[in-house]
């Protein structure tokens, strides 16, 4: 059995990480969370924060001398050798058996988790620019990590697997045959979080509703900086709004979601934009930040008088009330509605505004529940399942990990 096995989400200056110890119940995912960390600031104004396993933050000074001290110039690569010295020097703490890293992008080739090798490592890297914002950052800790400790073994979890079996319809694009053929299809994202919310939810809805009712025709929003929602039938990913890359469907923190695609070329051949500079705007300039100027982030917006604010949640909140409408209609109806990711988990409002768009589904939202952010948020009278239940992408890349060695 394993003993500790180290979880890795790397970004562009931050580095999330998690510790699962052994499970701790009789279910797979009862994995023991040991410690959740966070390392911001990378290369700049490096910083760490720490919890332990309870949610409890902890004083990183007290936690050891490997992470008493923080420089502001900390890279990842130091970040890392920090991390492992902590670990390895912790009396309560085991030798790590493993390392689970999240891979945004798999390709069509690495549906599942795989166990990291120098071929797998290439042909990942191959597919940096169709996720030129994530990939690099994803795969710089796993070349880290095999020059620090080149004997541990190293797993991949892929945001795009769980939407692997998605019928050809939902991931074909209209466009001449041999692109598809060479990989231009919709593959989806945030799959570690909509494979989380799949495992759990049945859960969450038997203890209300009894031990026969399922999950059924499940809409789940993943509703963060990065947004999008899923369709799933019985299990499975039958669409969701995220395509070829992490920028289309809705509107996000700042990035745009869906444009026409006229307008892009408008941008480029009558404004005269250069296409990096096309780029920078659609992934960094634009969602909520673009439409508020103010701020990409939901909790100022929420908290803010302006009518700029207003209104790019005016439109945060119609992207995602339309497009939960296509995909109720390519599911054939819908039973139940997730909402999670921080906006989902937190923004009381958001779900309040985007339940009331959805009362043609049958939805009916018990305000006191939404307010406290309970699990359950639906009236007694509602037609459709309305729960909030918070994702855990670490815990579902500790379980492949597990899994797959």
């Amino acid at each position: 059995m394993m003993r500790e096995i180290l979880v890795i989400n790397s970004g562009s200056s931050s580095i999330k990480f998690a510790l699962f110890g052994p499970p701790v119940g009789a279910e797979p995912m009862d994995l023991q969370l040991r410690y959740r960390g966070h390392f911001a600031g990378l290369g700049s104004q490096a910083q760490l924060s720490l919890k332990d396993g309870e949610g409890e933050a902890l004083d990183p000074g007290s936690a050891g001398p490997a992470l008493s001290e923080v420089p502001a110039d900390l890279d990842h690569d130091g970040a890392l050798s920090k991390l492992l010295a902590w670990i390895e020097a912790h009396p309560d703490l085991g030798d790590i058996d493993a390392v689970g890293h999240r891979i945004v992008h798999g390709g069509r080739d690495y549906v599942e988790p795989i166990r990291l090798d120098a071929e797998a490592l290439d042909a990942l890297e191959a597919l940096v620019p169709l996720a030129p914002l994530h990939q690099p950052y994803g795969l710089a800790p796993v070349r880290a990590l095999a020059a620090l400790r080149p004997d541990l073994p190293q797993v991949a979890c892929f945001d795009t697997a769980f939407h692997a079996d998605q019928p050809r319809v939902a991931r074909t694009f209209p466009l001449p045959r041999r692109y598809c053929d060479a990989g231009v299809i919709r593959y989806g994202f945030h799959g570690l979080s909509y494979d989380y919310i799949n495992r759990t939810l049945n859960d969450q809805i038997q203890p209300t509703h009894g031990s026969e009712a399922k999950a059924g025709r499940v809409i789940v929003a993943h509703l963060g900086n990065g947004a999008s929602l899923c369709a799933i039938h019985d299990g499975k990913s039958v669409t969701s709004t995220m395509g070829f890359t992490a920028v289309e469907g809705l509107m996000m923190g700042t990035r745009s979601g869906s444009l026409d695609p006229g307008l892009v070329l408008h941008l480029i051949l009558q404004e005269g934009m250069a296409p990096e500079a096309v780029q920078q705007m659609l992934y960094k300039e634009s969602g909520l930040l673009g439409v508020s100027g103010i701020s990409g982030d939901m909790r100022e917006l929420l908290q803010s008088d302006a009518s700029e604010a207003a209104e790019a949640i005016e439109l945060f909140v119609y992207r995602i009330v339309s497009e939960i409408g296509s995909l109720a209609a390519v599911l054939g109806g819908l039973d139940h509605l997730v909402f999670t990711a921080g906006i989902g988990e937190r923004a009381a409002p958001v779900r309040a505004a985007v339940v009331e768009g959805c009362q043609w589904l049958g939805a009916v939202l018990d305000p006191t529940a939404n307010q406290a952010d309970s699990t359950d948020i639906a009236a007694a009278n509602s037609r459709l399942g309305l729960w909030v239940i918070p994702t855990d992408e670490e815990r579902m890349i500790a379980w492949h990990t597990a899994r797959t060695l």
